[in-house]
């Protein structure tokens, strides 16, 4: 093996954890200039005089800066608070930004402000309330004073002010109202989780018939028995103070959501079964190091194979008039349709069966978007209409309902089918108040755009082309539907604005790289949180119509003054009939398109699968945009592509690998290595690849069906076999293995393992609850049992999928990079 400092020469840039830095806010506008054309024309990098060193780029990242988390703006909209905490810190410090003064100042431990989302205002203007640690605040805002409320012995799970000014607040089984005006509670709704008990009974049997009348202390018992029912019945219906009548829901369901409306008349109910388990008593990981000295079971999800999900049901609670109302799914469009006849189809006759198709009613549940923080259940602020977000278990359809309160009939407002699967992103939706109106996203173009919906008429799209909407945000004074979108690039967003009235669409921000943003509560200003690509996160303020404004500057001056190299974004041409395949590339330092001696080259295969990478913001993968830059200094061309099934580029990209995961993305992995060959003065024969999790698939993908392909590879923390991965994101792709066997098949590296030829490393954490330790062990298994000698492993016994240690991070990616000189220089 080759010495890696004979490589790598020591790093003149010191290793420092941030102890402190100054506090003081920036107020320079940035340079923006937005270039929507994808540079083909590969530059020089810059030179740097101090190359970088393992040891410095996987140490504790604090010394890259403790950056901003989780900001949000005040209620009043004049201050911006915010956490920042150093890696190994138990608990972040809390900073709040004056928007007047710029001035950043540390928050008192004990001191707390609620995020303007988690705030409830009364119809009145008069009380603000909120959760803070599962206790109820709630401030009077004529002296900004908070009302002492009672502590309750168990967390609150949620509150919301009814029309009446009353604030409602559930917890556990039970919803209660508050009046703020003289304090006094009531008792909403009871919910038992019992079968109601029976009524009285006559006695029917002969013998209890001639018990009642031969034996008058019995028959008095009786009628006694039935007269105080009655009078508990009759005091009930006439006592307001009294607990109202229990809610008997039956001992085989349990609660997954539930909703109250903001009249207070109904609430809705999500319910599933009882025995439904996400888990069963073998679904464990083993933890060699336990705190005791001995091996600890540790309790893990289950897998897609065994997973069985019973859906879910919808009741409505009537608490005016104390009537159960069950909602049937009936008025689902397809709600009972065959969706995976041609899958079934095809399954069958490859076991030399037929598959007839009959229709069937389907599971559903309410939507389960894995980026939202709103719920699928949307009452309409002044009026009793309720819309819900409902998709069905296999993944095919979404529905947009409303429900008729009365009849608890579903009428949809919005079906989108997707023969592959329905997107777990871009679902938000809600009601525009004061109207009839419905917006929500979709993918029905191929492309997430915004639509709005009246009751009675037809959708209307108010945005339209091959770009992403997300993160819609209604303004104030209800005018304006904001969203950010990656109009003029696929890896450059901004947040635009259109009139819901007049359709007008217009650009809010112009900036250069990715962000994120919040409205400010009064509408008037944008909360980002945006980066660039060898820039950080950091905090903005863009005021409404005015000039950007810089708020934090926590990267450190070390990370900053190093002559990072900015990733140049290319187009790769497929060669397999796809749209262009975006790439981040790093050239060598001197680099020279002429020379004879061609360069080696790695390509990085990105996680998730559904995730955006080459892009111009700082990215997610802050160590590899290092490992990157020193693999650069060293002689290697660095390819980092956004492959199909990449998030960003619309629903025909996200599903070209719907029952064929490895196989799309490995034949666009070809395609970097030749655009590499023509454009950057790469050795075909010196490419080697790695990745992490979807990546390290892809790196067993790769050198088991295309052997040719890349010369080396390295897998950490990878997925072997799909059927041992999770329900909720694997059904999406692959279907269930009971239901699509070759699928799974088609795309688990186990069943592929015979094509290795070429030097592979294996690297996982023994705590991986996400992709299993066990994952590796069977395929390390299945290599032995095939011969092949080619490969090796390593194994962290204290990390979980994301690794934690500086120590962990260096061996893993020392043995990386020692991979790629043995075998590609």
């Amino acid at each position: 093996m080759k010495s890696l400092l004979r490589h790598v020469a020591l790093s003149a840039v010191a290793v420092a954890v941030l102890s402190g830095c100054g506090l003081s806010a920036v107020s320079t506008q940035p340079q923006v200039s937005v270039n929507p054309e994808v540079n083909q024309t590969l530059t020089q990098p810059p030179v740097a005089d101090a190359p970088l060193t393992l040891q410095q780029i996987m140490a504790n990242p604090d010394w890259m800066g403790i950056l901003a988390q989780r900001p949000y703006f005040s209620a009043d909209s004049n201050t911006i608070y915010f956490e920042r905490q150093p890696s190994q810190a138990a608990v972040a410090e809390r900073f709040s930004v004056n928007l007047a003064t710029n001035a950043i100042t540390p928050l008192a431990i004990n001191a707390f402000h609620q995020a303007p989302k988690d705030v409830h205002n009364s119809p009145n203007g008069h009380y603000q309330a909120y959760l803070h640690q599962g206790n109820l605040m709630v401030k009077r805002q004529s002296d900004n004073r908070l009302i002492p409320m009672i502590t309750p012995a168990n967390a609150i799970d949620g509150i919301r002010f009814l029309n009446n000014n009353t604030l409602a607040y559930w917890q556990q089984d039970q919803i209660h109202a508050i009046d703020l005006a003289d304090g006094t509670t009531t008792l909403l709704a009871n919910l038992q989780w019992q079968d109601a008990p029976k009524d009285i009974q006559e006695p029917s049997s002969y013998i209890a018939k001639q018990q009642h009348r031969l034996i008058k202390y019995v028959a008095d018992e009786h009628q006694r028995t039935k007269d105080k029912a009655a009078h508990k019945a009759q005091l009930q219906a006439q006592d307001p103070v009294l607990a109202p009548k229990p809610w008997y829901l039956g001992d085989n369901k349990r609660l997954v959501d539930m909703s109250l409306s903001p009249d207070g008349q109904y609430v809705v109910l999500a319910v599933t079964a009882k025995d439904a388990s996400w888990r069963q008593e073998h679904d464990i990981m083993p933890n060699y190091l336990g705190k005791d000295g001995y091996v600890e079971a540790v309790p893990v999800r289950a897998r897609v194979a065994e997973a069985q999900p019973p859906g879910q049901e919808f009741i409505l609670l009537d608490l005016n008039n104390h009537k159960q109302i069950p909602i049937t799914i009936e008025g689902l469009t397809g709600y009972d349709a065959d969706v995976l006849a041609s899958v079934k189809a095809e399954n069958a006759k490859a076991k030399g069966d037929s598959y007839h198709s009959e229709k069937q009613v389907r599971n559903v549940q309410l939507m389960q978007d894995w980026g939202w923080d709103q719920s699928a259940i949307q009452w309409h602020d002044s009026e009793p209409k309720l819309a819900l977000m409902i998709e069905a278990q296999d993944n095919k359809d979404r529905w947009l309902a409303t429900v008729d309160l009365k009849r608890g009939k579903l009428i949809t407002q919005d079906r989108l089918h997707d023969d592959a699967w329905i997107n777990y992103d871009y679902n938000q939706f809600g009601w525009i108040p004061a109207t009839d109106s419905l917006y929500f996203l979709s993918e029905k173009t191929g492309y997430s755009q915004l639509y709005i919906k009246p009751l009675s008429g037809t959708a209307k799209a108010l945005t339209q082309g091959d770009y992403v909407v997300s993160d819609v945000s209604l303004s104030p004074d209800n005018q304006y539907l904001y969203y950010k979108a990656n109009k003029t690039h696929p890896g450059i967003y901004n947040v635009y604005r259109v009139n819901i009235a007049t359709g007008l669409d217009e650009a809010v921000t112009d900036w250069d790289g990715n962000l994120d943003y919040q409205l400010s509560p009064d509408g008037q200003s944008l909360l980002l949180t945006a980066s660039r690509r060898t820039e950080p996160n950091e905090l903005y303020l863009q005021p409404i119509g005015g000039e950007l404004r810089q708020l934090t500057d926590f990267t450190s001056a070390e990370f900053k003054a190093y002559p990072w190299q900015a990733p140049q974004v290319v187009a790769v041409p497929s060669s397999h009939g796809a749209n262009d395949i975006y790439a981040r590339v790093y050239l060598p330092q001197g680099y020279d398109a002429s020379q004879a001696d061609k360069y080696p080259a790695v390509i990085f295969n990105h996680g998730a699968g559904y995730l955006q990478n080459a892009d111009y913001g700082f990215s997610g993968y802050f160590r590899e945009f290092m490992f990157h830059n020193l693999l650069a200094q060293q002689g290697y061309v660095v390819m980092d592509m956004d492959y199909r099934g990449s998030k960003g580029y619309g629903r025909d990209w996200r599903t070209a690998i719907y029952r064929q995961m490895g196989h799309p993305e490995v034949e666009d992995l070809s395609d970097g290595v030749k655009w590499m060959q023509a454009n950057a003065n790469v050795d075909a024969a010196k490419v080697g690849t790695y990745g992490g999790s979807y990546g390290g698939f892809l790196t067993f993908m790769a050198l088991f069906t295309q052997p040719e392909l890349f010369q080396a590879g390295a897998a950490l923390r990878p997925v072997t076999d799909w059927a041992h991965y999770n329900a909720p994101y694997t059904s999406n792709i692959l279907n269930t293995p009971d239901v699509d066997p070759l699928a799974y098949e088609r795309s688990s590296p186990i069943e592929h393992a015979e094509g290795l030829q070429k030097p592979l490393l294996i690297m996982t954490g023994v705590l991986d609850d996400n992709v299993f330790f066990q994952d590796s062990v069977r395929l390390v298994q299945r290599l032995i049992e095939l011969e092949k000698p080619m490969f090796e492993t390593a194994i962290y016994p204290v990390e979980p999928h994301g690794f934690k240690q500086p120590s962990s991070w260096l061996d893993e990616y020392r043995r990386i990079y020692a991979l790629f000189e043995d075998n590609l220089k």
